[in-house]
């Protein structure tokens, strides 16, 4: 299932150290440019989503609006976790190539890079 092979890849850039996770940490990674994608938990605050949205927007940063809080959280090893950026450009590709494959039960937004 696609969804398992997302939580999965989630996991392991979280083994290699290239996530960071937390409203806080994600933003600062948007601002700093080292986020290559962002994933918003679908329970986020309408708030949180749509700061994120501008911020990633504004950097050219491929966001996506996927999952639970719970999911991915537990994918990371971690309690909740509302938000979270993908540092590692393979990873964050493979991972963005899986979220738009997986059409239905995730709702996406993405940036075009131009």
């Amino acid at each position: 299932m696609i969804q398992n092979k997302i939580l999965s890849l989630i996991g392991l850039a979280t083994k290699a150290g290239k996530t960071v996770s937390g409203e806080f940490s994600t933003e600062k990674a948007v601002k700093q440019g080292t986020a290559c994608l962002v994933l918003v938990s679908e329970e986020a605050s309408a708030n949180t989503k749509k700061k994120f949205q501008d911020k990633c927007s504004y950097y050219e940063v491929p966001i996506f609006i996927y999952g639970t809080k719970q999911e991915l959280g537990n994918a990371m090893g971690k309690e909740f976790r509302a938000s979270m950026a993908v540092t590692d450009p393979g990873l964050s590709d493979a991972i963005a190539k899986l979220l738009k494959k997986s059409d239905g039960g995730s709702e996406y937004v993405e940036n075009e890079s131009v």
